[in-house]
């Protein structure tokens, strides 16, 4: 029981810090764009390594306890693809000019009701998008708790920027910084619900085939985020080199918490 509200409790830090993009966005005249791209490639160098070094190989020997080696194997890797897949089809039925990711700037300016509905869409797209993050954080941090910290810290720092993304259009569109918060927070919320939700539906039926096709869909979805949303928006910020730096710092981070801890 202490684990299940660990993992819950971890998973809603990771969906709250939207809340902290949102501040961020109210309070600074200008936006950091260093500190952005060194976070955005930092938690894509987390996830990129923990997924492809420890996440995968955890599915896979868990997959071979239940079934052959080499069926593993195959399994593995479909679910591996298969979260990609998901992950990917989920962005595909977002319009792509009410994208999570899209890159917003704190001294962003534009028509008020122009940036009101943008705003209103981007919470709710990042609340679709979230659903499946905050499963893949729940079963990590409820299956592997000394992995999930690093993994709870990189997605934290990833939904920073999105919490940016949808209080600057709605506190230009509105002039009002409650309205701007409060959809902000309410999207990070979709994290700890889709952790709850699928805590309710698969729980029940958990054993070690389950977990090691879930695990291999987590470490799919962790790492077409990386390629596909968090290293590109780290560039488009204007800080190429940085945003590499980030990466290999994340991947060190990761790395030495995987030795100290294992």
């Amino acid at each position: 029981m202490n684990n299940i509200l660990f993992a819950f409790f971890l998973t809603l830090l990771a969906g709250l810090s939207t809340g902290v993009g949102s501040c961020i966005a109210f309070f600074a005249k200008k936006t950091n764009k260093r500190f952005l791209s060194l976070s955005l490639g930092f938690s894509a160098g987390v996830m990129i390594y923990v997924s492809m070094v420890e996440i995968l190989a955890k599915a896979r020997l868990s997959l071979s306890e239940t079934i052959n080696g080499k069926t593993a194997g195959y399994v593995t890797v479909i679910a591996f693809f298969g979260g990609m897949f998901l992950i990917a089809l989920i962005d595909k039925l977002i319009p792509e000019n009410k994208n999570p990711h899209e890159v917003k700037f704190v001294e962003d300016e534009s028509k008020p009701a122009k940036l009101k509905r943008m705003g209103f869409f981007t919470a709710l797209a990042i609340a679709i998008h979230n659903f499946p993050e905050g499963l893949a954080t729940f079963v990590s941090a409820l299956q592997e708790p000394e992995i999930a910290v690093p993994i709870v810290i990189a997605i934290a720092l990833h939904n920073i920027p999105e919490g940016i993304a949808v209080s600057v259009p709605i506190y230009q569109g509105t002039g009002s910084r409650k309205k701007a918060f409060i959809y902000s927070f309410l999207s990070g919320l979709a994290e700890p619900l889709g952790a709850l939700i699928g805590f309710l539906l698969l729980m029940p039926f958990m054993n070690g085939f389950i977990f090691g096709v879930i695990f291999a869909i987590v470490a799919g979805i962790m790492v077409f985020i990386s390629f596909d949303e968090l290293l590109p928006a780290a560039r488009e910020y204007g800080e190429h080199h940085i945003s590499i730096y980030g990466l290999i710092s994340g991947m060190v981070v990761m790395a030495l918490s995987l030795l100290l801890l294992g």
